[in-house]
């Protein structure tokens, strides 16, 4: 599947009807299209913008307070396949292509840690070292 952009203006009326919240962000949720939840992170209007545009998932990064190009630095990048607001216009799930793993953890998923009756237990292992994906 191959991602079409809508243009510019039409872009633009999209996010005018999102709902970001106080801090001007809105969920962002990534999903394989095997229906695998891979990651959740954060979008303002213009990384909405910008990922709507080119195709290639950008984020929030709330730590960095700076635009977050999914990959820039470990080269696991995620390509837009479909996009979809929820009925609150208040979240995006995002159809992607993800190139490698998507946790920081060199993991495919962030979405390791299950809850069992006698705590946390991981459900997966790295697929790839910290220091491969981040050359530290």
């Amino acid at each position: 599947m191959t991602y079409i952009a809508p243009a510019p203006s039409t872009v633009d009326d999209i996010i005018a009807q999102v709902k970001f919240d106080a801090n001007g962000l809105i969920s962002a949720l990534a999903q394989a299209p095997d229906g695998v939840v891979l990651m959740l992170a954060w979008m303002n209007a213009d990384a909405l913008r910008e990922t709507l545009l080119t195709g290639r998932v950008c984020y929030w990064s709330r730590s960095r307070q700076k635009l977050w190009r999914k990959g820039e630095t470990s080269g696991q990048q995620q390509k837009l396949i479909e996009a979809r607001l929820d009925c609150d216009m208040d979240a995006v799930l995002m159809i992607v292509d993800q190139t490698g793993v998507a946790c920081h953890t060199g993991r495919r998923s962030c979405f390791y840690h299950g809850v069992t009756p006698d705590g946390l237990r991981d459900t997966s292992q790295p697929e790839i070292s910290a220091e491969e994906l981040y050359g530290r």
